[in-house]
């Protein structure tokens, strides 16, 4: 039983990441109401007082899981990112590196992306905080990207973050399909999502945005900045990158 391995000597730092990995496969298969604390500390094969010696609560203990796994999937994607590769290159392997990760550790995903977001706003904030850093750094891809193909070292980064905000929601609902679907592997999630995007965003890199098409009367629908403005562009982020 758990209580019982305790007695071998182990450096705290070693003690409490066996902990945190015994949390994480609890926490992500049921849930940070239906996770036993009884359950993670006999996992981990430690007693439950060194678990609330070691991380005060339960809710302590989910803190410093989502805490973990955020870092450990933002570290993953930054490092998966290859900047001498052309844009494309670059984007994919960063989708490749996302995806694996994910695949890899799919509690610590359901932690990040399911249980996280839904028990409270502590835990909320956390994982809100994660996912800005990606899209920022998604943001900045695009934007290099961009420059790069049009020479324009003047390009504001703010003008495609709604691209790289598209581009991390389409990645977070891929990883969920992926891991519910037998036999998605990541490279196929990636190549899928490559498939959606890069066609779109190959264009608007070549110069060629999408346009909406003219509409009039009942087909149009209303649009409160071309009404009060006439000269306004229906597609200031496409333009810009363009």
């Amino acid at each position: 039983m758990g209580a019982g391995k305790t007695t071998k000597r182990m450096p705290r730092a070693v003690r409490e990441q066996q902990m945190l990995d015994a949390a994480v496969s609890v926490f992500g298969r049921r849930g940070y109401m239906a996770a036993s604390m009884d359950e993670i500390a006999e996992l981990a094969g430690v007693s439950k007082p060194l678990v609330y010696l070691y991380l005060n609560s339960k809710d302590d203990l989910f803190s410093a899981c989502v805490a973990r796994e955020a870092r450990a999937l933002t570290e993953a994607v930054r490092a998966g990112v290859r900047p001498g590769l052309p844009a494309d290159g670059q984007l994919w392997s960063g989708l490749r590196a996302f995806f694996s990760h994910t695949a890899r550790h799919p509690d610590g995903w359901r932690v990040l992306h399911l249980h996280a977001r839904t028990h409270g706003e502590r835990f909320a904030a956390e994982v809100a905080a994660m996912r800005e850093e990606i899209v920022a750094f998604v943001t900045q891809l695009i934007a290099a990207a961009a420059r790069d193909a049009h020479r324009d070292p003047h390009l504001p980064e703010g003008e495609v973050a709604g691209l790289a905000e598209a581009l991390v929601g389409a990645a977070e609902s891929l990883a969920d399909w992926a891991g519910a679907t037998e036999g998605v592997t990541a490279k196929q999630a990636a190549a899928t999502l490559m498939n959606f995007a890069w066609a779109g965003l190959g264009d608007l890199m070549a110069g060629r945005p999408w346009s909406a098409p003219e509409e009039s009367g009942a087909e149009a629908d209303p649009d409160p900045v071309a009404e009060t403005d006439p000269e306004a562009d229906p597609a200031p982020v496409a333009q810009a990158a363009g």
